[in-house]
């Protein structure tokens, strides 16, 4: 049995939920020998027996498939409860009034419009989003001083490509490296025990047109006061939140605990133990670890690239600590947006295209493909054929960070997203879970 296809003792999310029931089976992860990335939940058994004795009618064995809570390792990381309906069941029958799903084009526009007047400074998954998006668009700046006057000349003004181009760089690095820190704080402070994020009210409604007798349901709402995320705290950036997590008395090995019995839970970086026995195998935690290496050694080429150091340069020196930071950090950024990617997905040979996490993973990947090539190009750009198309490489490179950061941000505000099952667009969704039986 691979690693990928239970959670550890003491790491299992929302263990003793009492609205929620792990289905086991569905438990997977694209790598076996990493922690799961994915899992479902539906309601407590207990619960639907509950209303059941209330209201007979509501009986059916499939009942709690048809409300599911996704745990994802991205979205537990990112603050994000998500739901998946199979809105061909009336909710008279499954007992569970959900929510809009969030995939709608209407849904997709609040989202939009939600970015451009909501700033929760406090979460750091916003700051990440929001720092990323900065960094590329000085990085597109920066394309345009190095790659436009080699497109059209004309354009060109005196110190463009190396003051311009140099200073506008080592500050896209520098951006790039604080986004990297945050990434990787973000990733040691995960909240280990997971979070529901939903609260569940009874509702009446009618049973049908031709018995108008009522039923009881319970609706699925939103709920800060139910989120045990970073996000639901604005004290601090990586913190527990509203309530804390404590392990009960009676088993010392339940409830893995992000937050000390004193409420401190932020933590620069985990003890040997946890490093050894989880991190090491958790796949965001790597993504991010890599990322953040991958944008040191990056900095080290914006740093470099400065008009006074530059300017300054041999060739061999300037291949040796300006062009190879730009290939071995790319290569990083190659990798990180990989494995960021694979995170996402419950098979490692099927994409999760129905997840904005896979597109962010996605267009960093390719991001970093342009970078690299920009570095792995330099050293022969006396050639001035090979000196567009390494300057054309930073430019489509940054455009496509750029995507991906955007994404992000968006992912960053919807906290609550609601997948559809059953329909076109859980196509994907399905046939993995077809996969897992």
């Amino acid at each position: 049995m691979g690693r990928n296809s239970h959670f550890r003792q003491g790491r299992e999310p929302l263990q003793g939920h009492p609205s929620l029931q792990l289905r086991r089976s569905y438990v997977s992860g694209p790598l076996s020998f990493l922690n799961p990335t994915w899992a479902w939940y539906a309601p407590a058994m207990r619960e639907i027996e509950a209303r059941e004795m209330v209201e007979p009618s509501l009986r059916s064995p499939s009942q709690p498939e048809h409300v599911q809570h996704l745990w994802r390792s991205r979205d537990n990381r990112k603050g994000r409860h998500a739901l998946r309906v199979d809105y061909r069941v009336p909710p008279r029958d499954s007992g569970y009034q959900a929510p809009p799903p969030t995939s709608t084009w209407s849904a997709a526009a609040r989202g939009v419009l939600r970015m451009a007047t909501y700033a929760p400074y406090w979460d750091v998954s916003y700051l990440i989003a929001v720092i990323f998006t900065l960094g590329s668009v000085i990085w597109i700046i920066n394309a345009f001083f190095v790659w436009l006057p080699l497109e059209d000349p004309t354009t060109e003004f005196p110190g463009e490509t190396l003051n311009g181009g140099g200073i506008s760089a080592f500050i896209g690095a520098t951006v790039f490296e604080i986004g990297s820190v945050l990434l990787l704080l973000e990733a040691v402070n995960a909240n280990q025990t997971g979070c529901f994020g939903w609260a569940l009210e009874t509702e009446l409604m009618k049973s049908d047109t031709t018995a108008p007798h009522t039923v009881t349901v319970a609706a699925a709402k939103p709920s800060l006061n139910e989120c045990h995320h970073h996000h639901a705290n604005k004290v601090n950036l990586i913190g527990a939140g509203r309530h804390l997590y404590r392990r009960p008395s009676h088993d010392a090995t339940a409830g893995y605990v992000t937050s000390s019995p004193t409420g401190t839970s932020f933590r620069w970086m985990p003890s040997w133990s946890d490093l050894q026995s989880h991190y090491l195998h958790e796949l965001g935690f790597l993504a991010s670890l890599i990322q953040f290496i991958a944008a040191t050694i990056f900095w080290i080429a914006g740093f470099t690239g400065l008009p006074g150091i530059y300017g300054h340069l041999s060739q061999g020196l300037a291949d040796g600590v300006y062009w190879v930071p730009q290939m071995v950090g790319g290569t990083g950024f190659i990798l990180s947006g990989l494995l960021f990617t694979l995170e996402t997905q419950t098979k490692w040979y099927i994409p999760a295209f129905h997840v904005l996490g896979w597109h962010i993973g996605a267009w960093n990947f390719i991001g970093g493909i342009g970078f690299t090539l920009c570095g792995a190009l330099g050293p022969a750009s006396a050639n001035s054929g090979v000196e567009y198309q390494a300057t054309l490489a930073t430019f489509w490179g940054s455009w496509a960070f750029m995507i991906g950061s955007t994404i992000q941000w968006y992912e960053s505000l919807v906290k609550h997203p609601v997948e559809r099952k059953g329909g076109a667009s859980s196509s994907t969704a399905s046939h993995n879970d077809q996969q897992n039986v």
